[in-house]
């Protein structure tokens, strides 16, 4: 067996994904991963009085035409100082997105929690830990993928993202899959799904199918969020398989 093999069997164990190996007795797995047990997210501490609204011309979004326009550098510059939506009034920082700049996977999750507000980078808590195993487990490391959320800004109470909030966030999400340009990208969660897609579909129904993205029509893959895989992690292997469908797509379409 090969260093990459072990490896890529030990993620898969920690994921909680049974490992078959033709003409070999069974291998028995390791422990489970302690990123098994339910996520924790810190609640914001308490305010003495209610928040105060930002001033009405702090709401005012740049045009479209002018994000479009942004490099890497200038579109990170413009997110780091945005005041679309009121989520700018309680973040500790936003959280652009990060990776290699020219990968063929681009992960879009949900939004920023407690840790990545305070770090300023998506998925680094339990969650980010788990994804980082799925990737590993594809022969992928964090730093060759780009990962990013629909929402830069980090909701109150880790809540869902509101439809104002996500139109405030998309363009520059557009905006990064334009310069990124990736050969797939990989949905993580519900709400990432349904808002990339612009769909209202169940996440159960978009599994499995190879959706596209906007004119370009960049193949789009949906599996579960990490989060959810912690608190539900009999449906690690679900992910796991939709993971494998992700990376026959890509392969698919270098053929072609």
């Amino acid at each position: 067996m090969s260093v990459l093999d072990a490896r890529r069997r030990t993620m898969l164990a920690h994921m909680d994904v049974d490992v078959w190996v033709a003409r070999a007795p069974a291998v028995a797995t390791p422990a489970q991963a302690s990123a098994a047990g339910a996520p924790h997210f810190a609640a914001p501490p308490p305010r003495d009085t209610a928040p105060v609204a930002p001033p009405p011309v702090a709401m005012v979004r740049p045009p479209a035409s002018d994000v479009a326009t942004l490099d890497w550098d200038a579109l990170a510059a413009r997110v780091a100082t945005c005041q679309a939506c009121e989520l700018a009034a309680g973040r500790t920082q936003t959280v652009f997105g990060v990776g290699r700049r020219d990968a063929d996977w681009l992960i879009i999750g949900e939004a920023p929690g407690a840790e990545e507000d305070r770090r300023g980078e998506p998925f680094v808590g339990r969650a980010g830990q788990l994804l980082n195993a799925m990737l590993a487990a594809l022969g992928l490391a964090r730093e060759a993928v780009y990962i990013a959320n629909i929402l830069k800004c980090r909701p109150p109470q880790n809540r869902d993202p509101r439809p104002a909030e996500v139109v405030a966030c998309e363009r520059y999400l557009a905006r990064q899959i334009e310069l990124l340009n990736p050969r797939l990208i990989l949905a993580v969660g519900r709400i990432a799904a349904q808002n990339l897609l612009k769909v209202e579909t169940p996440i159960g129904r978009l599994r499995g199918t190879v959706h596209r993205y906007g004119e370009t029509a960049i193949p789009v893959v949906v599996t579960y969020h990490p989060a959810y895989l912690l608190r539900s992690p009999g449906e690690k292997a679900k992910a796991w398989s939709d993971l494998c469908f992700a990376a026959r797509t890509l392969a698919a379409s270098e053929t072609r």
